[in-house]
């Protein structure tokens, strides 16, 4: 293999009807590296890399790969020069085996057993030399999304992946999966392996990459080896102008009165394991809490709990002058007319439907309101109208009402759900995940409109995985461990290790508990 770079892209542009995703973008990455790619949602990042794989055709440029000239007009022509893709939406099977998943498409013999003989030998080979290690014969749909993401960039290798573009791979995975990711591709890096990595996280990019492209609007602005970078000039390259993502100030006013107060929460799962044991919360006014705790410690069944998602097997919640107790429990419809919105973790399974138009979705749960309904009817030119007004206010792009869900992008579509759950001026706002997948101007505006909400009275609970993110919005935060309250503190008393402790059962985390709270 020559020097040539692993990849160069010349004058790449690409239009989707009005809109030009690239504009003359001109991508060199040499072999062996690993190359960031950042830009705000709908920057083009995407659709270069979607160039590169052969999704798309690019409307003019030229592309070469080790220093010949490539044509790539679909993904098999992609895989045949070594280019591999691990997307941020994994393309497996859930009813096929890990090992099924990696044969699809790619068997090396016509009779099965002795192609999957082939295919076991081989990935065992991958497996030891990487360290992506996957139970080949458990079913997809049973595996973790930390192992999903190992099979997807396995099936990459096994297709004789030398180029290898990742996007948004820590997107939802939990810390230590992104630590175990990280070691994995700086291992592949020094075995040869070009990584081509799409995020919105720029601490991942100084820590992992050796050079990094910016975007903005189609074109590319900067690109910067990272020894020369700063974390605060890529936001401003990506952005077009200084971004506060930390603290700004703390509220000056005491938390208000209790709006919600639930004691001895107890669930157990389909599989009868506890997931939340004997949990007790209190949100008031005027206050930001945060949920810390490593992904599946049950931060992801209180907010179904407390939302009206899922009852009970035991326990109490006060909430605007109602009692409620397991077996009679409160309902999302319920929930919702006493001033409860819910902006759920999982905006695709349960925020949207991907297949609605924009104002569809952006009336979700409240099409039975006055101004949407009347006499049985759906007002529609209303609900068109209100959703124009929404996307106005949140800065949804593109402002078309009538775009399907599943065009905009991931923090389009964040802030089209803010937008719906924020609109209806509620009581209480449990938000579970703010920013997962989002730019990082989206970031600073979510912020910004979570702490509007707080200011304005409400009382808000932000369950996230990134303790940035918590650290930077909080003003009283709350640790989960298996499914108990591990700790709780005003944000004074917080930082990462503090916190990171408390995540992993370790310091003292009793002293921390709050009295009168359960652990």
């Amino acid at each position: 293999m020559s020097d040539a770079p692993a990849v160069e892209m010349l004058g790449i542009s690409k239009r989707f009807g009005p809109v030009q995703a690239n504009a003359d973008v001109n991508l060199t990455v040499m072999q062996g590296t690993v190359h960031g790619i950042v830009g705000e949602n709908g920057a083009g990042k995407s659709t270069l890399m979607s160039v590169l794989y052969g999704f798309y055709t690019s409307d003019s440029g030229s592309i070469k790969v080790f220093g010949q000239e490539a044509t790539i007009r679909n993904a098999h022509e992609a895989i045949a020069l070594g280019i591999g893709m691990v997307h941020q939406h994994f393309m497996l099977v859930d009813t096929l085996t890990a090992l099924e998943n990696v044969m699809l498409g790619a068997e090396p013999h016509v009779l099965l057993h002795k192609a999957e003989a082939v295919v076991r030998t081989r990935l065992a080979e991958l497996m030891a030399s990487t360290g992506l290690k996957v139970a080949l014969d458990a079913l997809v749909g049973d595996l973790s999304v930390g192992d999903r993401q190992r099979l997807e960039i396995l099936k990459a290798l096994y297709r004789g992946a030398k180029v290898l573009i990742l996007d948004e791979p820590t997107a939802v995975l939990t810390p230590q999966e992104t630590e175990q990711l990280f070691g994995v591709l700086e291992l592949l890096r020094e075995q040869g392996t070009t990584i081509l990595l799409i995020t919105h996280k720029l601490k991942e990019v100084m820590r992992l990459c050796d050079r990094v492209t910016v975007m903005r609007a189609g074109q590319v602005v900067e690109e910067v080896a990272i020894a020369d970078a700063t974390i605060e000039g890529l936001a401003e390259a990506m952005v077009g102008r200084k971004v506060q993502m930390g603290r700004v100030g703390d509220s000056d006013r005491p938390p208000g009165e209790v709006m919600l107060q639930a004691q001895g929460i107890h669930v157990r799962d389909a599989m009868n394991v506890v997931r939340l044991h004997d949990l007790a919360i209190e949100l008031r006014a005027g206050e930001i809490v945060g949920i810390a705790g490593v992904s599946g410690n049950g931060q992801s069944e209180l907010l179904e709990v407390l939302s009206g998602l899922l009852a009970p097997l035991q326990g109490r919640m006060s909430l605007a002058g109602n009692t409620f107790e397991a077996g009679h429990w409160i309902d999302p419809q319920t929930a919702r007319a006493l001033g409860v919105a819910h902006v759920p973790e999982d905006r695709h399974e349960r925020a949207m439907v991907m297949s609605f138009d924009a104002w569809e979705s952006a009336v979700l749960g409240y099409q039975g309101l006055p101004q949407y309904c009347q006499r049985g009817w759906m007002r529609h030119p209303q609900m068109r109208k209100a959703t124009v007004d929404m996307m106005e206010r949140f800065d949804v792009r593109p402002r078309d009402a009538q775009l399907s869900c599943a065009s905009f992008s991931g923090g389009n579509q964040q802030k089209l759900v803010l937008a719906r759950e924020l609109g209806q001026s509620p009581r209480i706002l449990l938000v579970g995940q703010p920013t997962r997948g989002v730019d990082i101007g989206a970031i600073e505006f979510i912020y910004g409109q979570l702490r509007a909400m707080r200011d304005a009275g409400c009382a808000v609970l932000v369950v996230s995985s990134e303790l940035d993110e918590i650290l930077a919005l909080s003003d009283r935060v709350i640790v989960m461990n298996q499914g108990r309250v591990a700790g709780e503190l005003p944000i004074a008393e917080c930082n990462e290790n503090t916190l990171g402790m408390l995540m992993i059962g370790g310091g003292h985390a009793a002293d921390a508990i709050p009295a009168g709270a359960a652990a």
